[in-house]
């Protein structure tokens, strides 16, 4: 599908359908593409284990608190 910026203000619901259809949406400003709108993958595709940040500490062998405290340093001492 192609739409224009007036398409995106006026026809926002037409091009939310074709994103539920899957479809990729063409933007175009004065006839010239100007971007690409994708549908988003459904989200049970996305499993959080998969993310690169998740288990990334698991061979600490401190504590929460203790990783924190060396984190935070001695601000709170000083008070």
């Amino acid at each position: 599908m192609k739409a224009s910026i007036v398409d995106l203000r006026y026809k926002m619901r037409d091009i939310l359908r074709a994103l539920d259809r899957n479809e990729r949406v063409t933007i175009l400003y004065h006839g010239k593409v100007k971007g690409i709108l994708s549908p988003f993958p459904d989200r049970e595709q996305l499993r959080i284990t998969d993310h690169p940040f998740f288990g990334m500490n698991k061979k600490e062998t401190q504590s929460v608190d203790d990783q924190m405290g060396k984190l935070r340093g001695d601000r709170f001492d000083d008070l």
